[in-house]
């Protein structure tokens, strides 16, 4: 029975252990996000950026990096640039050793700089690659999010950048450079990203489109562009979800609506289901019926408020009639931050609107 069950579990087990093995590394390959899958691995593969990728090729290859202030909006390229110019610096064998990436909303306070960034900055380091290329004798403490850093932080860090500036360079990542104090500043080279082009935008989703075999219609990768606002992450995130939830189908505009909870009319059209109420029908009442259904459809008011903002920018109203609804627009979001309810809010946006609109005819 022993030599029986013997024979049998040796021949089968092996191949089991060897596909279950394949089948993990498959999923595993599979459970990448596409957005750290497709970020950029060197600094050619940067989108939209230009100068700042210039600047920065000009002095690596001089080997004399400053520190560094990234600021701009989100999904931008910020921490894939400085990825890539560590990895061309340092090479695959010594980017680990070299580079300290830290996300300072997570690790904001002073204990941290004092402990963490201090301890890792007063290490030396060689010159040589294992390659034998040439490398500088620095390393990099990458500071992501440091807008979210407390002053005191900050503050402890500035000693830290002047104390180690022989071993250490620093580069800071933000989104508000106005919350960076000064000292700071002045002591990094600051690079502004701007938000990426809608064409640079396409070009990109349509080359991970082609990379993952995936059915899609021009109209479908205009509504990622457009809903994405000049953020190629969320863009790319968006076309993720899209192509998991139609495995089968091409990714639609609709498909782009229903996962970035947009609202479409307002988004895809110069005017929305309000500014055509008020524009043509011109009564409070539908007006009033207008609003408590987009309001009902689920619709975040401060997403209403964003595309509202863009339809009334189009619309042909004179200066003094949209800076009148600007500035309403203005005061409701204030009070929406402050936990005012939407309705009666969007409500008071909207009879504003049907007012200036009503001047105007």
């Amino acid at each position: 029975m022993q030599a029986f069950l013997k024979g049998t579990s040796t021949p089968g087990t092996r191949p089991l252990k060897e596909k279950g093995a394949g089948t993990s590394g498959e999923k595993k390959q599979k459970s990448v996000p596409w957005v750290e899958k497709y970020r950029p691995k060197c600094m050619e593969e940067v989108a939209f950026q230009e100068e700042v990728v210039a600047v920065l090729k000009k002095t690596i290859e001089g080997a004399d990096l400053p520190n560094l202030l990234f600021y701009g909006p989100p999904g931008t390229g910020k921490t894939s640039t400085i990825l890539a110019a560590a990895r061309e610096l340092y090479g695959p064998e010594l980017y680990r050793q070299r580079v300290l990436e830290l996300n300072a909303s997570d690790e904001r306070g002073i204990q941290v700089v004092r402990e963490k960034v201090k301890r890792f900055a007063q290490l030396t380091v060689a010159g040589h690659r294992t390659d034998g290329k040439p490398c500088p004798p620095f390393k990099i403490i990458i500071l992501d999010e440091a807008d979210s850093m407390t002053n005191a932080a900050q503050a402890a860090l500035r000693r830290t950048m002047e104390k180690e500036s022989r071993t250490t360079r620093f580069c800071l990542i933000c989104n508000y450079v106005s919350r960076i104090i000064e000292p700071l500043t002045s002591r990094c080279s600051k690079f502004r990203f701007k938000p990426l082009a809608n064409q640079v935008q396409e070009e990109r989703l349509l080359e991970i489109c082609y990379k993952e075999n995936l059915k899609y219609s021009k109209e479908g990768i205009e509504a990622l562009v457009k809903v994405s606002e000049g953020d190629l992450r969320k863009a790319i995130t968006f076309l993720q979800s899209a192509a998991r939830l139609n495995t089968d189908n091409e990714i639609t505009e609709s498909a782009v609506i229903e996962i970035a909870g947009v609202n479409a009319l307002t988004v895809f059209h110069s005017t929305s289901v309000i500014v055509t109420c008020f524009m043509h029908c011109g009564t409070f009442e539908k007006l009033e019926i207008a609003v408590r259904n987009m309001v009902d459809e689920g619709y975040a008011a401060t997403q209403i408020i964003n595309q509202l903002h863009e339809a009334i920018i189009e619309e042909e109203l004179n200066d003094k009639q949209k800076s009148a609804i600007t500035e309403k627009m203005a005061v409701v979001d204030k009070c929406l931050v402050d936990g005012a309810d939407e309705y009666l809010q969007m409500l008071s946006l909207c009879s504003v609107i049907l007012q200036q609109a009503t001047q105007s005819n």
